[in-house]
């Protein structure tokens, strides 16, 4: 949990959302994929955001490229 606190300060430095889904996922079957496996989902969120438009309508909205969003959070990662 350490790394996911420090996943989410830099996100918090570089994208300033209001809050945050974390999700697990364990196991093969609960998408991990492999038998013994964990991993962590951060999703940071806005007021107004999107929510559930991917698993209701299959639509996904993206407010700017992913290269941008890596480059933010990559800047807030060599801040430390």
């Amino acid at each position: 949990f350490e790394t996911t606190n420090r996943a989410i300060k830099w996100i918090s430095r570089a994208l300033k959302p209001q809050g945050y889904n974390i999700g697990m996922n364990l196991g093969k079957v609960a998408g991990a994929g492999l038998e013994s496996h964990l991993h962590i989902h951060i999703v940071p969120r806005w007021s107004g955001d999107a929510n559930f438009m991917t698993t209701v309508h299959q639509t996904r909205v993206i407010s700017e490229s992913l290269e941008d969003t890596y480059q933010r959070i990559k800047e807030s990662i060599d801040k430390e």
